[in-house]
């Protein structure tokens, strides 16, 4: 416990003042961050992080990230859409060249990796770039739902809500978390508003963006009970890695993008 602790209390002193700062310091912040996770991927699938699928896959992830920065260096005129199908096609061919070392499931693992850690990491500047107000909205929703699921749930969970993924997560916690972020997300909404919405409208938002990073959660938990792993990386001691501690805002980012926030 004291280990957690310190290590929060940690990255919470290097991390918000990157996402005050915003800017250059937050598209590095991102690219970093999805660079790692895409590492512990890799790691939990047995390839070495530093080889050609590292290479190839690691270009990917930058180009969704990033996509700017990449079309102003290479041209205008070509989409990032087709600068990742390119890499993703080249991983294609490295199978033929490995000798099915790294195989057509290999690529497909990195591919949907490459997906769904750039597209989170990617919303995660977008929304920093429309305020700090936006994106310590989406926080705030993933960081108090889990920290109210998880008291609510050591003192009132009696009802497995993914037993074969998650053991120790229950419906009465999951519930809790979502209602105390309605209401302390909503609270700070109505004195820092963020979208267009009415505050009803925004309330029931904030519900679904709440499950939403529930089931990012759960999405990781899978990920990691299907390669048989605790911890997702061991960068965070106590914590685990950073598949761990962003997996719900790898789902709640891009919804954000989805319900017309950002």
């Amino acid at each position: 416990m004291r280990q957690r602790v310190i290590t929060a209390v940690v990255a919470l002193i290097i991390f918000i003042p990157i996402i005050i700062a915003g800017g250059i310091w937050v598209d590095i912040a991102a690219a970093v961050l999805g660079l790692i996770a895409l590492s512990e991927l890799l790691v939990m699938r047995n390839k070495l992080i530093v080889s050609w699928e590292a290479l190839l896959s690691g270009l990917a992830v930058l180009v969704v990230i990033l996509p700017d920065f990449w079309q102003q260096l290479i041209s205008k005129n070509i989409e990032t859409s087709f600068i990742v199908y390119f890499l993703v096609v080249l991983m294609l061919m490295y199978t033929v060249f490995s000798r099915n070392r790294f195989s057509f499931d290999d690529a497909a693992v990195l591919t949907l990796g490459v997906l769904y850690i750039g597209f989170g990491f990617h919303f995660f500047i977008e929304a920093r770039a429309v305020s700090f107000t936006m994106l310590l909205f989406a926080l705030l929703i993933v960081w108090i739902t889990d920290s109210g699921a998880y008291m609510i749930g050591r003192k009132l969970g009696r009802h497995k809500l993914a037993p074969n993924i998650s053991p120790n997560k229950t419906w009465e916690g999951s519930i809790g978390g979502t209602v105390v972020a309605v209401i302390i997300v909503g609270i700070y909404c109505y004195f820092y508003p963020v979208g267009n919405f009415s505050f009803p409208v925004t309330l029931l938002l904030i519900l679904v963006l709440s499950i939403i990073g529930q089931i990012g959660d759960l999405v990781e938990s899978a990920l990691k009970r299907y390669y048989g792993v605790k911890d997702s990386g061991k960068i965070l001691p106590g914590h685990g890695g950073i598949l761990d501690r962003f997996d719900s805002l790898l789902l709640v980012l891009p919804a954000l993008h989805l319900l017309a926030f950002i």
